[in-house]
């Protein structure tokens, strides 16, 4: 699962769950089409769509000096009707 980093778990991923859509941040050389493969192999649903946005840089003071961190990319993948990812049914 080096493809994606860590699930979301926010207020608004909660909600989005309930839409049968399922939030997470993922590796930032990937496109849509190698998240959507990847996801329908590794967890065997069908894919509707796929949603990414870059994820701003945070700057951080460091002796006077900013550093920049890696910029992330968090993508939202909406499922077909009767698919679930079972990752927090229990």
């Amino acid at each position: 699962m080096e493809k994606s980093k860590n699930q979301m778990i926010t207020d608004k991923s909660i909600r989005l769950l309930q839409q049968n859509q399922y939030t997470s941040h993922v590796d930032s050389k990937l496109t849509k089409t190698e998240m959507r493969k990847w996801i329908e192999q590794f967890f065997n649903v069908k894919v509707d769509g796929i949603n990414t946005s870059r994820v701003a840089n945070n700057t951080k003071k460091k002796n006077r000096l900013s550093v920049n961190s890696k910029s992330r990319k968090k993508m939202i993948a909406r499922l077909c009707a009767n698919q679930f990812i079972p990752l927090f049914l229990n």
